[in-house]
C-alpha cells in the first residue's frame, strides 16, 4: 500500500504539535488529501494547535501506520483557504493548513520512506 493512500481526502488523521513554551498538543482531523504535493486540512475549532504553529511551525501528522513530519503554513485567505471552504461545506473555516511533507516513516517497518 502506498503511504499517500492513508492521507487521502477523507481519512481521519492525527495532527500533533507543540509551542516552544507549552505542552505538545494533539488533534484528529479528517484530511482534504494532497494539493500540489502538499497536505491540506481545515481549521474549524483548533485554538491550541493554531497557537502553537504559529509559534512553532512543525507538526507530526499519522495517518494509518505512517507519521508524517513536516512544516505547516496558515492561510485566513486565498486559494487553499477558499479550498477549505468547499470541502467543508456547513462548518465555519477558520483558516487552511497546508502542510509540506520532509519526511514519512513507516511505523510498520520502523524505518524512513521518503
Amino acid at each position: 500500500m502506498d503511504w499517500k493512500e492513508q492521507f487521502n481526502e477523507g481519512q481521519e488523521l492525527v495532527l500533533a504539535t507543540a509551542s516552544k513554551s507549552s505542552l505538545p498538543n494533539a488533534n484528529i482531523v479528517v484530511s482534504l488529501g494532497f494539493v500540489a504535493e502538499k497536505l491540506l486540512v481545515a481549521n474549524c475549532q483548533m485554538n491550541q494547535t493554531i497557537k502553537n504553529l504559529t509559534e512553532n511551525n512543525r507538526i507530526c501528522v499519522i495517518g494509518g501506520y505512517y507519521r508524517l513530519k513536516g512544516t505547516v503554513e496558515i492561510f485566513s485567505s486565498g486559494e487553499y483557504f477558499d479550498l477549505c471552504q468547499q470541502k467543508n461545506a456547513g462548518y465555519e473555516v477558520k483558516s487552511a493548513i497546508l502542510i509540506t511533507v520532509d519526511e514519512i516513516f513507516d511505523l510498520n517497518d520502523l524505518k524512513v520512506i521518503r
